[in-house]
């Protein structure tokens, strides 16, 4: 059992498909595992006029689906108290702060408060300029902001969203999310390179050869339409998931496993990404979107998508960390939608032995991958002898399927990141110098894009993307490992 924690959370954008798929089942599971327990309470705003009942019957029908006990899910619901709330009207947070003070006094939270923004974040700045004016924050307990992504759609709107929130709540309060730091398997990059001397001796440019990251999803842009015509590929994975994970794949060892080490660590590796002029961006990154294929639509044949839409839904880069350890690694990096399967998946390839005595038989590569979804599995991949007569070579697994009882069950990554913000632990949150130099990198590509007619390539529903990706490997000899096929 988890230790019990005191806390109000107030849920901007409370009847919201975040708050109902990922929100309040992470909240439950924290409550069913001893996280929360007596002393916490839940209110919902947002512009729909709904009461208290119905607020908890949307909560309860949101986590039947995780196996609740009803009596379970009935008292969890019961802290749960919806105000109806417009962000730009100061009246509306003096009855949001008699409401918090009244369940505080309650529950005894002790002024504990945790502000959740899931809301277009244009709203952010408002509402923490409310939070502080109309004393919504208390001064006996901790006053800590969650804000969801995206965080900013380039450098200086991030910086604009960043000062608005900075002018009342300081740095160490503000608890960016990125899910993608919440799954296990991405944790586990840290244990892999620190926990074990193999990989902390090989862990560098004089060994690794260059490292793949694959975010494959097989879904379109479904109900995300409007955003997603407004962000592309690059903004909505490139500039967070995937450049968080090249952060922790290529960063430097930290003094300790703190949170301050950490994120030093990262800041740097992050600061070390090469930028790229805009000719280095035709040559090292590709963009694409997909068409018609296997009884599925084109993106400009989906509703609310404009029929000459240039917006990217794939892309496909090459990129370099300049750092002592990885100078001259190319780490290729790929995300799109429509692919032939939802994937997301690290390999990590080494350099071939500089003598084979075992020829004309041929080695095969030593990879390193990490799987971290749908299913969590480490496996390296390494030669050895097949059974039998003679001498002859075979790629071989040596395999890490972490189970219980025979079965693979992570914390959703909310509900870790959840479990993290309430200690107070902002390890697997990003700060704002990280979110700073991961746009100023993402910048120089949007930019070139922009304003440089490069080619938006196409690929049909159900691949792997273009050829043109596949064609940025093979430019250097390579491939990539994940095929789109189950492994």
């Amino acid at each position: 059992m988890g230790t019990e924690q005191r806390a109000l959370f107030i849920i901007f954008g409370g009847t919201g498909d975040l708050a109902k798929r990922k929100l309040y089942p992470s909240l439950f599971n924290l409550y069913r595992k001893g996280f929360l327990n007596e002393n916490f309470a839940v209110i919902g705003t947002a512009r729909r006029p709904w009461t208290d009942e119905y607020f908890q019957k949307v909560v309860t029908d949101a986590i039947n689906s995780e196996d609740a006990l009803a009596e379970d899910a009935t008292q969890f619901a019961s802290h749960f108290y919806y105000q109806s709330h417009n962000v730009n009207d100061t009246e509306h947070y003096i009855t949001l702060r008699n409401l918090a003070d009244k369940l505080d006094r309650k529950y005894e939270i002790g002024g504990n408060r945790m502000f959740y923004l899931a809301m277009s974040p244009r709203f952010f700045g408002t509402i923490a300029e409310h939070l502080k004016s109309q004393k919504i924050v208390t001064s006996e307990g901790y006053n800590r902001v969650i804000v969801e992504k995206p965080f900013g759609r380039d450098f200086a709107s991030a910086t604009e969203l960043n000062d608005a929130i900075g002018r009342y709540f300081p740095e160490k309060d503000v608890f960016r999310i990125d899910h993608y730091l919440g799954k296990e398997m991405v944790q586990n990059i840290l244990a892999v390179r620190f926990g074990n001397n193999l990989f902390r001796a090989l862990w560098n440019n004089r060994y690794i050869d260059n490292i793949q990251i694959t975010l494959s999803e097989a879904l379109g842009v479904e109900e995300r339409a409007g955003y997603y015509e407004t962000a592309g590929a690059l903004r909505d994975m490139v500039q967070n998931h995937i450049l968080q994970i090249v952060a922790l794949l290529t960063m430097n060892m930290p003094a300790s496993y703190s949170e301050e080490d950490i994120r030093r660590e990262k800041i740097y590796a992050l600061k070390s990404l090469k930028k790229y002029t805009p000719a280095q961006v035709q040559a090292n990154f590709i963009r694409a979107q997909y068409t018609a294929a296997n009884g599925q639509r084109g993106y400009r044949e989906e509703e609310k998508i404009a029929s000459d839409s240039a917006t990217e839904t794939f892309v496909a880069g090459k990129l370099f960390v300049d750092n002592e350890n990885f100078s001259g690694v190319p780490i290729y990096v790929r995300t799109g939608k429509r692919l032939s399967q939802k994937r997301s998946r690290i390999d990590i390839a080494f350099k071939t032995m500089p003598t084979n005595i075992f020829a004309p038989q041929p080695l095969g590569q030593n990879v390193l991958t990490i799987n971290i979804e749908p299913e969590g599995k480490i496996f390296l991949q390494i030669n050895v002898k097949q059974v039998g007569q003679g001498f002859t070579l075979k790629k071989s697994h040596l395999d890490f399927f972490p189970t219980s009882n025979g079965k693979q069950v992570f914390p959703e990554a909310y509900e870790k990141l959840f479990a993290d913000a309430l200690a107070g632990d902002a390890t697997n949150f990003t700060h704002w110098e990280e979110v700073a130099y991961s746009w100023k990198f993402v910048d120089a590509i949007r930019t070139a894009w922009d304003q440089h007619d490069y080619a938006l390539e196409e690929y049909p529903c159900g691949s792997m993307g273009p050829v043109a990706a596949d064609k940025l490997l093979a430019r250097d000899g390579h491939k990539w490992f994940y095929t789109g096929q189950e492994h």
